[in-house]
Parts: C-alpha cells; structure tokens; sequence
C-alpha cells in the first residue's frame, strides 16, 4: 500500500520568520486522517529566516530528528549541550523525563530541515542530545541509517533514539534505483529534492509516501534525488 501525501495537501502555518509544513497533524493544523504513521508522529517540513529561530522550551517522552537541507540549526539545551548540525547531517534528541531546548538559525541565509518526532518506546529515561555527520558518499546508491533504535550490524555508528525505529537517508542518480528491506512494517518516505517513483506512483520533492504492507520496497529516481526515510512498527 501506498499513499501520496502532495506537498500542496500538507498543512501550513506561516509566522513571518517560520514557514512550516505539517505532514501530521500538528499545532493548529488538525486532520483526523493525519494523526502518526506507525510511531512516527510529526514530521514538519520548516524554512526559518536568518538569525531568528526557536526560544527554550519543553519537551518530554519524545525522540525528535532534525535532518538539515540547507543551511545549519544551533542547539542549545538544559543539560548544557551546544551544537551547530550543517546540510546533509542529523541531530537527535531524546526528550526522556524532560529537557528544555532552542534552536536558532544564527546564519545569513535560511535554514531547511525536516523535523521528525517518533513515539518513545520507553518513558521515565534520562534525556540526552546528539548531533553526527554523515558523508555523502556513505549514502550514494543506498539508504544508510541515521538514526536508530535498533540493535543490528547496520545500525552501529547510527544516532540512538529511544524507539523500535530506524531514520534513513539515500542519494540516488536519475534513472537508478534503490531498495530496503521494509518487511511489512510501515514506512514514511520523503524525496527533499528530486522526483521517484514507487510501484508506479510519482512522488515529487517534498511530498510524502506512506508505506505499508510492503516487503521490499523500491525508490526508482526520475530525476537526481536526495531521500529521507522513516521505518516504524
């Protein structure tokens, strides 16, 4: 099963210095259709303006995913942590028993992200945050993992978050193709640039693609594109 979520059909909110995407329900963008896909419970698509962003504040019992497009966010949290994640690298933090948090775009240009929140699998854990860089080459031709929950040996030097899940990345030529081992768990597939298909169905930068009952799934690219891909239970 698959099923196209346009760029154009996502929710939207517009505050000036963020313009953001809803592919879930979020904030004042409700659709009852659009609750989570599996654990996977936000994922918004944001542009901030230069040098503004998010002021502290709370989160708990939550795994949230910062993947960057363009640009670079600055992190700084309650525990003392401090960060700048740039294009193509990956922040997580794991909320656990609670943890206050801001994030700016202290650059000259905009900032791009996909802002991922996966359910926790377990609560009351202590809250910790990392960031991690990511080749480019490691990714070329194959999705590489993230982010994960998960114990196996393509898992190591991956992000850890607290959740049966993995996060994924891919680069794909135009006229080649990819493929994952979903096994019939649910998946959340989003081209940030370029246009693919799967099972015949055109999927357009920044749409989304909600998977299911799939065993391997197959990214064929129409044009250059950049993925990013969900895997939950």
């Amino acid at each position: 099963m698959i099923d196209i979520r346009r760029f154009e059909t996502l929710g939207k909110a517009d505050h000036g210095w963020l313009k953001a995407n809803f592919h879930f329900s979020f904030a004042d963008y409700f659709d009852q259709r659009r609750m989570h896909w599996g654990g996977l419970r936000v994922w918004n698509d944001d542009i901030i303006a230069p040098k503004t962003g998010f002021p502290p504040h709370p989160h708990a019992d939550m795994e949230i995913i910062t993947y960057v497009r363009k640009g670079a966010i600055s992190h700084r949290d309650s525990l003392g942590n401090q960060g700048r994640t740039v294009a193509g690298d990956v922040q997580v933090m794991s909320a656990g028993t609670g943890i206050t948090h801001a994030e700016y775009n202290l650059e000259d240009e905009e900032l791009h992200s996909f802002q991922l929140w996966i359910l926790a699998d377990r609560k009351g854990i202590p809250p910790r945050w990392g960031e991690k860089q990511f080749p480019q080459e490691a990714r070329d031709g194959r999705f590489a993992v993230l982010a994960s929950g998960r114990d196996e040996a393509e898992d190591e030097g991956a992000l850890r978050i607290n959740a049966d899940a993995r996060v994924l990345g891919a680069t794909v030529k135009a006229g080649e193709q990819v493929t994952y081992d979903l096994g019939g768990r649910k998946g959340y597939l989003v081209p940030a640039t370029g246009k693919v298909e799967i099972e015949g169905q055109t999927v357009n930068a920044r749409d989304g693609a909600a998977l299911a009952d799939i065993a391997t799934l197959t990214v064929k690219a129409l044009e250059d594109a950049e993925l990013v891909l969900v895997d939950t239970k």
